[in-house]
């Protein structure tokens, strides 16, 4: 994925920073981890995994 797209796109729950971390872009407002799948982000809340530890 291109870094350029970082500075245009957003977490689609909150509209906060998204960060790329592995293959994944992470919101750590709402703890919840996008996928990216072949170099495309699916930013998508049904398809986002919650990052928070229990």
């Amino acid at each position: 994925m291109e870094i350029s797209l970082l500075n245009i796109i957003a977490c689609p729950l909150c509209q906060g920073q998204l960060l790329l971390q592995e293959q994944e872009l992470v919101c750590q407002i709402d703890a919840l981890a996008y996928p990216v799948r072949t170099n495309i982000p699916v930013l998508l809340v049904s398809e986002a995994r919650n990052i928070l530890v229990k």
